[in-house]
This record gives C-alpha cells, structure tokens and sequence, in this order.
C-alpha cells in the first residue's frame, strides 16, 4: 500500500477562517495551518505564519471560506453505492434479506472494489477524511482508501452463513485476524471486529469475535437495536435485549462500537456511557427505513462517545455528512419537541472532536491545532446559501453543503483542490462503478 505518496515536505492553507474545534470554541479570522509530515505544525493568524523551511511549500488559498478539520464518517458501508437506488421505500427486513443479501450474494473482489472507489469519491467531495466500513472483501475496501488517501477503520463482515468473501465463519475470523496484524503499521488504516448482528451471528460467533477483538485490542463493531423489530427478534433467539445479550457475553467495554443504537433505554444509555462504548448515530438511514429515532439527546447528556454515521448509499442514498447533520439536528428537536435539543455545535462536533472520540483518535482528530493530524477541508462560502454567515457552527449544520467543500486533505495529503480531485480519475471511477452495478444486479443503470 502506497501510504504516504503524494505528500508535500510543507503544505500551507491560507486566508480563511479556522474553525479549531477546540475545548474553548476558538475562531481565528484571516487564519492559517502549516503542515508538516501529516501533522499540523502551526495554527494560527496567517500573518504569523512561519517562513517556509524550502522550495516545496505547497500552498492552499481559502479566499475568505472555513478552514475546518474533515468530518468523520462514524458507520458506512462504501461499495454499497453500488446499490444505491437498489431496493427503496422498504421496511429494513424485505430490504435487507429479499434485496441486499440476494444481491451481495454476486459480489466480486473487482465490485467492492470499484464501489468501494466511488464511495471515496464522494467522500472526498464531500469533506470525508475518515470513515468506518464494514463490509465483504475488506481488503479491497482497505485498497481503495488506501488509493483514496483517506483514513478508515476497516472490517470484514462476519455471519453464521456462508460469505462470498470467505466461505466458512472460521475462514472469516482468520481472515479478520491477519487483516487486523497487516494493518496495524499503516499510518491511516486500521482493522476491527466485525459482526453483523446479533441476528446474524450465533453464541459460538460472537464468543469468538469478542476473544479476536480482546486478544488484538482491536474494537469490535456490530449493528445492534436498530429498531424495535429487531429487539423483538433478539428476544426471541437470545432470551434478552440486545444490549444485555453484548453484556453477558462480556462484550460492553471500551472496544464495543455499536451501530445505530436505535432501541436503547435509559439505563443500557447509562451502561455504555459507563464503560466507554461508542455509538454510531445514522439518523437519515433510520428514518428512511422507518427503525425510528435514537435518543441522541439523552446519549450526550450521559456522556456517550457518539458519532456521526451516513450508514451505506443502498438505506441512505448519499454520504453527505452535512446533510445528515442538518437531519441529525432537525430530528432530535422534532422527536423531543424541544429547539434547544441537539444544538449546532454539538452536531458539528459529532462530525469532528467528540466524532474523533469514537472514531478512537481523540484529540489527535477532529480538531485543528499543533500536533493533531492533518486531517482538514475547507469550505468555499462566497455562495447565495451561505449569504450573511452570523455563526459558522449554525450554518454547517443548517445550510451548507457537501459540493461547498472546495479542499480536501488527509494525514497531510492533498486529495482535492479547488474542487478537482487529485488522487483518482473520476471519469474512470464512475464508468467502472456503472460497469459493476450493472453485473451485480443484472440491471440496466442510466
């Protein structure tokens, strides 16, 4: 894997409002980074900012707009762009196993791969630097966001029956296994645990992901209490909630990473806050197939580490953080009937330093200051919708976009400037996306 190509000795970006995300808030007008080594090495005014060391500063200009840390995408599954349109307006069993699962049944290393390249696409374009996948033939997850030049936490899906990546469960967790010990150097990748559901994956599955994810300290990430439904159906095999289930097989801990968290009531909130779990909050996939609403509000107030998710472009249709931070805020006050629940601020930082918490880089990600990594975009806002700007923390949340980002960095890395992205060939990316979706579905795209 190529993990540092393309990198600069100095990357400047200049003449734009820096939005840190910081403890206390700061803002500093007519600001600057310098970059060094995938790290930021000043933050500060731009006319402070330190000479250059030699001739191969780059340089970024931000023409007035927000300099902000890239926004981490808390749960996705990126080659499901491939489906994205597939099966609509269903409830999330028909969706998933008269659908999905029939259609993920043709999948091929080539397809998750291209999928997987568009998805990155997309992210990029959109102000992604990060994100966490689970999904099937991981590893070409890993190459594309490797080629992408962007961050992940990455994980092959583990089930009771039978993978068109692996096979057999046992081949699943060896896999899972080498894949956690080959990207442990890498400077952007890193691996999970990852099983599906626990209406998915048997006693004996689970028992085995959770020993892998306690022997590797790796996290173990799982779909859990997505809606009622599911709850329901977990009683049923398991004799107990979701939540309780994780609990006797020793799983609620700092690794746990739960994805939706939907049906949880006061005191399983309380419990995950307690031993440090992390829970991915996909507000725009739950209303679409109707799960219902998580109670976002009450996590933060019991010190959940909670991030932002898209979840996968076949329950969402798009990775657009900023749409789903506009619907993350808007659904909180609707269902509490309260326009103080799930302020600006708190939104914006689901996407950035309380996202970096649960993503498990905290105060290295989602912030910009010294010694953080270089994980930036910037936002043109010269535009009719983001015309007056009073507070740029409102308007993130309330009326900006994914196509307003105009530059996209990682670990120090240019992926996109001026809007042009730099580390693929889009043209291709698209053509070969509509090639692989066509054979995994055996319909016709436009």
């Amino acid at each position: 894997m190529q993990a540092g190509a393309g990198q600069v000795e100095e990357l400047c970006i200049t003449g734009g409002t820096v939005l840190t995300m910081d403890e206390a808030g700061s803002l500093i007008p007519d600001g600057a980074l310098l970059i060094r080594q995938g790290r930021i090495a000043y933050c500060g005014p731009t006319a402070a900012l330190p000479p250059a060391a030699d001739s191969t500063r780059r340089v970024l200009r931000a023409r007035g707009g927000l300099i902000m840390p890239g926004l981490i995408n808390a749960h996705t599954h990126a080659a499901m762009t491939l489906m994205r349109g597939l099966a609509d307006d269903l409830p999330l069993d028909t969706w998933l196993n008269e659908h999905i699962f029939p259609a993920e049944k043709n999948l091929t290393p080539q397809a998750v791969y291209w999928g997987a390249m568009l998805g990155c696409l997309e992210m990029i374009r959109s102000g992604i630097t990060a994100f966490c996948d689970m999904y099937l033939f991981a590893r070409q997850v890993a190459r594309a966001a490797d080629d992408a030049g962007l961050r992940a936490v990455l994980g092959e899906v583990l089930y009771d029956f039978d993978s068109p990546s692996y096979g057999q469960i046992d081949n699943g967790l060896a896999l899972t296994r080498d894949f956690i010990a080959e990207l442990a150097p890498h400077p952007r990748l890193s691996a999970a645990v990852m099983p599906h559901a626990l209406y998915t994956c048997s006693r004996g599955l689970m028992e085995r992901a959770g020993a892998l994810s306690a022997e590797t300290g790796a996290c173990l990430d799982i779909h859990l209490a997505e809606n009622r439904e599911e709850t329901a159906q977990v009683q049923k095999m398991w004799g107990a909630r979701p939540l309780a289930v994780l609990e006797d097989l020793g799983l609620v801990n700092e690794r746990l990473w739960i994805d939706h968290g939907v049906d949880l009531n006061q005191a399983e909130i309380e419990r995950l806050a307690q031993a440090g779990a992390r829970v991915a909050h996909c507000p725009e996939s739950n209303m679409k197939l109707a799960s219902g609403v998580a109670p976002l509000p009450a996590m933060l107030a019991a010190g959940v580490k909670v991030g932002l998710g898209t979840d996968g472009c076949a329950s969402n249709n798009d990775q657009d953080l900023f749409g789903e931070m506009d619907s993350c805020a808007k659904l909180a006050k609707a269902a509490n009937l309260d326009p103080t629940a799930a302020p600006a601020e708190a939104v914006v930082g689901l996407c950035t330093s309380r996202g970096a918490v649960a993503f498990g880089l905290p105060g290295e990600l989602g912030v910009l200051r010294p010694g953080a990594l270089a994980d930036v975009i910037v936002l043109d806002t010269d535009r009719p919708h983001l015309t007056p700007m009073y507070n740029p923390l409102s308007h993130l949340v309330y009326a900006a976009r994914g196509s307003d980002v105009v530059h996209t960095v990682c670990h120090g890395r240019v992926l996109m400037a001026e809007g042009v992205v730099e580390v693929m060939d889009q043209e291709e990316v698209v053509a070969k996306a509509r090639q692989q979706a066509m054979a995994l579905t055996g319909r016709e795209v436009l």
